[in-house]
């Protein structure tokens, strides 16, 4: 019944790592969804698919929102005005999701603790999911379109390289 959220694969490309990074967002907001759907599964299933979706949006995505914000946007401000535009856009939108994301954690540690809860939390588990998968579509998209592009032409061979340094340093640390 669950989706399965593939094994991170290495790259030395910056933007084909951040690439797998919208790939796995958009895997955990989708399976968020599934979880409300649920009808019939396993408590099991439903405590691992829901602490599964905790860890990935209070470990892993914070780290790439810092890829973006930390590492990208410093070296792209200032480059291009369209770029620039959509820079704005990414912090706005990453502040936007920070109040869904802390409800679907929230909602998520509790039925990875009591997953025989899942009636009482559905109905509000489909709303966050539903509406960050929404969010989640448009915003990354908006990054593929413009941000991502901008990082293979605007910056230059070594710029590329030190973000993919940073990108991996952050993913170290957490380890």
């Amino acid at each position: 019944m669950w989706i399965e959220i593939g094994k991170k694969r290495t790259h030395d490309d910056v933007v084909d790592l951040l690439l797998d990074c919208h790939g796995r967002i958009r895997a955990f907001s989708r399976l968020a969804e599934r979880i409300a759907d649920a009808r019939g599964t396993p408590e099991a299933e439903i405590a691992e698919a829901a602490a599964r979706v905790r860890r990935y949006f209070s470990v892993a995505l914070p780290l790439h929102v810092a890829d973006e914000e930390e590492s990208i946007l410093p070296r792209l401000s200032g480059k291009d005005a369209a770029v620039d535009a959509a820079l704005r856009r990414m912090e706005e939108e990453h502040d936007g999701h920070v109040e869904p994301l802390r409800r679907l954690v929230e909602i998520c540690a509790a039925l990875a603790e009591r997953p025989a809860d899942l009636d009482a939390h559905r109905a509000r588990l489909g709303q966050v999911a539903g509406a960050l998968v929404r969010a989640f579509d448009a915003h990354l998209a908006a990054e593929e379109e413009t941000v991502f592009p901008a990082i293979r032409t605007l910056l230059d061979s070594e710029e590329r390289a030190a973000i993919f340094r940073e990108v991996r340093a952050r993913r170290r640390a957490q380890d």
